[in-house]
């Protein structure tokens, strides 16, 4: 297991890359690579490390990672490399690899597709063809840095593009070195960055799909599944080491413990129950006993007392990142069930993780039509990466265990998501193809059991509600973040309905931050020097589709004195929703910034600017990646009506790159070039449809979309 990180064109990267690794290494950190423009350093002690670097600070391009083995490196290797890679599948086949390690195996692969210039989709399948494995990687070549992660995203890799660029295996790398807002990579996109121009693109990488669906015999999909899950097991079982099995006695858990004991392996399942007087039995204890003592299971409880559960929060609050009860509840039991594996001295812990979102296991599904539902299993299988699987890699990394998934083998996903509908919910019934497997293989109890989330089975929410009110909080999530003072703060967001202030949100409560309401200043003067006014007035309908409260303060719009409007609404928030901060779309516009943040600070809130020195062109790329925007007004040269109420691509970010070359214009439209309109995002649990709209053109250059009718759509 690694852990990478690097910094490019910063002229502090060496001590930025030693405070990241500072904060990525542990107990089994045994190796820490670091790779610069000016030769390659390799040292068992980061303190070492830091003094070696010490003496030549003078790089200002840095790649590293740290290690719990010393990576074998390939002599005629062209590229500087760094990965956290497993290869699963080393017994299939006879290799033609000097050195049979999963490292170097992926970086021949990349290296050899890189100058090639092959496209992602290739680079891909040429990894899929050959190996099972997961991993995150950067490649630096020449002046082209390419990072990518596998296309499920077990491994995750982050990155923030402002003073350069940095990059890292977790989020709180990047904090510590000053970079507080990063961005996880979507697993669908490879990074690219051209270290001589500052210049950060994406490309798209192919994905899964439900098309075609599977044909047959019932009988000859169960075989078949069965056969998958097997041959995915049997691969990612470690060879000659014992390890462990995350059991709850439930469908998944049971299935996986099932095969293994099959295989003949060696393994120890363990169940986390969290006990306090007064409760009963946690329902995963009770099924996990029963179902271990039928199948001839070795097992092992963990039980967490009411006295012992707040020391635990105390840790995996932070170590999540988060304040969400779900993914706090879900961590819990998973930390303490990781730190009994390893004082077992295991270091492989397999999970169910991905056979709710396969197998249509969720309420949300039943709600579902049968022709949308593989598409639904599909839409949260793309959300995986930041969701849960993000979650759990830092809780296991935590312990230096490496996590296994074999049912996001992806031999496994592709079949799974072109499984008919009916073969995954019929009724009441869900997962029903693997309740059908588990029941012939005579897992009677595991096959009938309803689905039981690890944070209901553990009993960790109801001794969540306990500590909660013993704590004098009304609410689990306020008691969360009262043990994560970082995050425990109140927020309002300043809310346009452009891109920018969509963005900024999106990214605070991926942080965790409590976010309260939206608040919107109206103006009446078309071209306020403060704030956007073009379709202004759909924030309220966005609110909705957000699903969150919007305060509406009307402005005239004069210079200076629409600052007054901003603090009365500041006052009012502040007021009525407690707010503490406030969140801002800003940029690089210090007009801007700088007067919210005197007003701000003069109405003693704090101001939370994520988005501030973002490469521009990075912003919108991301911005457009993961929402649906539109332009709702133009005023440059080069722009015309033609960008007006259509989505904007990653294609049409290229074209304004092209036309900034000869225009010479802000990329990311915060000189009023361009004003925006998000439709839908991430955010968004409806999506906004422009029903009746107008574009009003002054000129060739300048042109206003008028929304005339919108309203709310389901997703």
């Amino acid at each position: 297991m690694c852990r990478i990180t690097g910094v490019f064109n910063n002229e502090n990267a060496v001590k930025l890359v030693i405070q990241s690794l500072e904060v990525l290494k542990n107990s089994d950190s045994v190796c820490f690579w670091l790779c610069t423009e000016n030769g390659d350093l390799c040292t068992k002690d980061l303190q070492e490390l830091s003094r070696l670097t010490g003496a030549n600070n003078s790089s200002n391009c840095i790649a590293c990672c740290c290690s719990c083995k010393v990576p074998i490196v390939r002599e005629e290797s062209k590229s500087r490399f760094v990965a956290d890679v497993e290869i699963y599948n080393w017994n299939e086949r006879n290799y033609d690899y000097k050195e049979k390690d999963s490292y170097n195996v992926l970086s021949e692969l990349a290296e050899t597709a890189l100058f090639r210039r092959e496209t992602a989709a290739t680079q891909e399948l040429s990894f899929q063809k050959r190996f099972s494995g997961v991993y995150a990687f950067a490649c630096w070549i020449d002046d082209e840095l390419h990072i990518a992660r596998d296309t499920i995203g077990v491994k995750p890799v982050c990155f923030a593009h402002a003073d350069g660029f940095a990059f890292a295996s977790e989020k709180k790398a990047l904090e510590a070195m000053g970079f507080p807002h990063a961005i996880v990579l979507d697993p669908r996109l490879l990074l690219n960055y051209n270290i001589t121009k500052d210049r950060l693109r994406f490309e798209k990488r192919e994905f899964f799909s439900v098309v075609p669906e599977l044909k047959g015999p019932s009988a000859k999909r169960k075989e078949d599944l069965l056969n998958l899950l097997r041959e995915s097991i049997s691969r990612q079982i470690p060879r000659a080491a014992k390890f462990g099995v995350l059991f709850s006695g439930g469908l998944d858990s049971t299935l996986i413990a099932y095969l293994c004991k099959e295989s003949g392996a060696d393994f120890v399942c363990y169940t986390v129950a969290v006990e306090a007087e007064g409760m009963k039995e946690a329902e995963d204890l009770s099924h996990a006993k029963r179902v271990a003592a039928d199948l001839g299971l070795q097992w092992k409880l963990k039980t967490v007392r009411l006295d012992e559960l707040e020391e635990y929060l105390k840790i995996v609050v932070p170590l999540v990142e988060d304040t969400d009860v779900v993914k706090v509840g879900v961590a819990l039991p998973m930390y303490v069930a990781c730190e009994a594996a390893r004082e077992d001295g295991i270091k492989t812990v397999f999970s169910g993780l991905g056979a709710e979102e396969l197998f249509a296991g969720y309420a949300r599904h039943k709600q579902m039509k049968q022709a949308d539902l593989n598409i639904e299993c599909l839409y949260g299988l793309l959300g995986m990466h930041e969701k849960d699987l993000y979650r759990d890699y830092l809780v296991a990394n935590k312990h230096g265990i490496s996590l296994r998934v074999p049912f996001l083998d992806t031999a496994v996903v592709d079949y799974a998501l072109k499984l008919p509908a009916s073969y995954k919910l019929t009724g009441a019934v869900d997962k029903r193809i693997l309740r059908e497997i588990a029941k012939d293989l005579g897992l009677g109890e595991a096959s009938t059991r309803k689905k039981r989330a690890a944070q209901y089975g553990s009993n960790t929410i109801k001794v969540l509600e306990k500590l909660a009110k013993r704590s004098g909080h009304r609410y689990k999530r306020d008691y969360l973040l009262s043990l994560y003072p970082a995050r425990d703060i109140k927020l309002g967001c300043l809310f346009s309905s452009g891109k920018d202030s969509a963005y900024a949100l999106w990214l605070m409560r991926n942080e965790g931050y409590p976010v309260e309401c939206l608040i919107t200043l109206k103006s009446r003067n078309p071209v306020s020097y403060m704030f956007h006014t073009p379709a202004v007035e759909l924030a309220a309908l966005q609110a909705e589709a957000i699903g969150m409260p919007v305060v509406t303060k009307e402005t005239a719009g004069e210079k200076e004195k629409e600052l007054d409007d901003l603090r009365a609404a500041f006052r009012a928030v502040r007021e009525e929703y407690g707010i503490e901060g406030v969140i801002t779309g800003a940029l690089w516009s210090t007009y801007q910034k700088e007067r919210v943040e005197r007003i701000a600070t003069e109405e003693h809130l704090k101001v939370f600017s994520p988005l501030w020195h973002t490469n521009q062109e990075t912003e919108l790329r991301l911005v457009v990646s993961n929402f649906e925007v539109i332009f709702s007004g133009v005023s440059a040269y080069g722009l015309d009506k033609s960008w007006l109420g259509r989505r904007i691509t990653l294609e049409d970010v290229d074209r304004l790159v092209e036309l900034n070359k000869r225009f010479k214009f802000n990329i990311a439209g915060e000189g009023g070039e361009f004003e925006s309109l998000v439709l839908d995002g991430p955010i968004f649990k409806k999506r906004v449809v422009i029903q009746e709209s107008e574009i009003k053109e002054e000129d060739e250059n300048t042109a206003r979309l008028v929304v005339k009718k919108a309203e709310l759509a389901d997703k």
